[in-house]
């Protein structure tokens, strides 16, 4: 058995009769990888800020990455490839979109949801002085949405086709 559909095995059977007049299976599907995907960019967010980053100021000749926005940079690098994965090969598995467009449009996608996480970031520990690893949370409840929205209709779209 493959991985995708061990995975999707796992998450299917807890898709149980009350949540299958609630939710359709595709967006719980999303829900459960996205939410797996979130609590591990939380958790490396958390380690890294705290435990690699600590004080330390990126200086990169143009710009200086602060310790909040690197840890962003770095948990980043690693959610990238294990969301793109799990959308893919779970989430929205029927897709009629090549491989590489879903890559290239995942790219937009996520530089999206980069760009929105670091604005919201900066507000929130620079402007409200809100600590860095309880900020990130919050900067997440309105990228979810906006990530949700961006892969359904645009980088795994399915051209009408939906899970049953």
């Amino acid at each position: 058995m493959k991985a995708e559909e061990a995975i999707t095995g796992a998450v299917d059977f807890f898709y149980v009769r009350p949540l299958r007049r609630i939710i359709p299976l595709e967006t719980f599907r999303y829900v459960v990888c996205g939410g797996i995907n979130m609590l591990l960019g939380w958790v490396l967010y958390a380690l890294l800020y705290r435990y690699a980053i600590g004080d330390f100021y990126l200086d990169l000749g143009v710009v200086v990455m602060s310790p909040h926005v690197l840890a962003l940079a770095v948990q980043f690098c690693i959610t990238f490839f294990t969301g793109f994965w799990l959308n893919r090969h779970v989430t929205f598995s029927l897709s009629t979109l090549s491989g590489g467009s879903q890559l290239f449009r995942y790219v937009l996608q996520a530089a999206g949801a980069l760009l929105l996480n670091y604005l919201l970031l900066k507000i929130f520990v620079e402007v409200f002085r809100i600590y860095a690893p309880l900020a990130r949370p919050l900067t997440d409840a309105v990228v979810v949405v906006y990530s949700y929205l961006t892969a359904r209709f645009f980088t795994f779209r399915t051209a009408g086709k939906r899970p049953e």
